[in-house]
């Protein structure tokens, strides 16, 4: 048997079994008497709620049409705000690009992001002051950067690194790493990974796109069509071939120097962004 089929009848499980949850909790929340207790219960509802939006933001992608990266992850973002950093005082903002990925390479980004995130909330060290976690999606030419930078201090960290195997694994399999910085009243993990050719099309007609209609209303009404468009493109190569103005785009130095690029780019733009993020 397929392991995505497999994958899939596991989250199909989980997802009964967490809604199962929720309606016994909430058929027990009506029952009972007491304020307090019905307080209580109701807390469990929603932390049971918030659960499941994250479990369903974490599903295997089905279809071939690319997903917009910053979108899925703002999806992830909420669940995870509502399970877990809600309850404990630490706010979670973005600052995203516009970024198109394939389906699998997508939900990849969703996993490292939701371990780390969970890593910041569970292991930083904030001395009294409100927890912050800032998750920053950026494509530099064919590469990709997603950095989660927290205020906690290093501390807590040094036992929990081994937690990141998994992370890094999955980075790997995106063709990417993963580093960390430190600093007196900040942590930073950043995970960097090369576009596919597929990507690359995509994401150049869209910045092309964007060139031509500021307007956000524009904007996104041409990136879906380039998303859906590049699905059924596929079997002709990326999509960005056919858009003279992605053509021209590939041709500026910009785009040339990234070609040229030493094999150790990711290192090169993994350590420039741990001297911008860091405060």
């Amino acid at each position: 048997m397929q392991e995505g089929v497999l994958l899939r009848e596991l989250h199909h499980r989980v997802t009964n079994g967490v809604a199962f949850a929720i309606d016994l909790v909430s058929a027990a929340a009506i029952r009972v008497e007491g304020a307090e207790a019905k307080r209580a219960l109701g807390d469990v509802v929603e932390l049971l709620h918030g659960y499941a939006d994250m479990h369903r933001a974490l599903a295997m992608p089905t279809g071939e049409t690319l997903i917009h990266a910053a979108t899925y992850l703002r999806k992830l973002g909420c669940g995870m705000r509502r399970a877990l950093l809600d309850r404990t005082n630490i706010q979670l903002a973005f600052a995203t690009q516009s970024l198109a990925l394939e389906p699998e390479r997508c939900w990849h980004l969703g996993l490292i992001v939701h371990e780390l995130v969970m890593h910041a909330a569970r292991h930083a060290c904030l001395d009294a002051r409100a927890g912050q976690i800032r998750i920053k999606l950026t494509r530099t030419g064919a590469l990709v950067s997603c950095v989660i930078l927290d205020n906690g201090s290093r501390p807590a960290r040094e036992a929990s690194d081994r937690e990141l195997r998994i992370a890094r694994d999955i980075a790997r399999a995106l063709g990417g790493r993963i580093e960390q910085g430190f600093g007196a009243e900040f942590t930073s993990i950043v995970l960097a990974f090369p576009l596919t050719e597929r990507e690359r099309g995509a994401n150049w007609s869209i910045a092309a796109r964007q060139m031509r209609a500021p307007r956000r209303t524009r904007v996104t009404a041409s990136n879906e069509a380039v998303l859906a468009a590049s699905a059924t493109a596929d079997q002709r190569g990326p999509a960005a071939a056919t858009d003279p103005i992605a053509g021209r785009l590939r041709q500026q130095g910009g785009e040339r120097a990234v070609a040229r690029r030493s094999a150790d780019a990711l290192g090169g733009l993994l350590s420039a962004f741990h001297h911008t993020d860091a405060p």
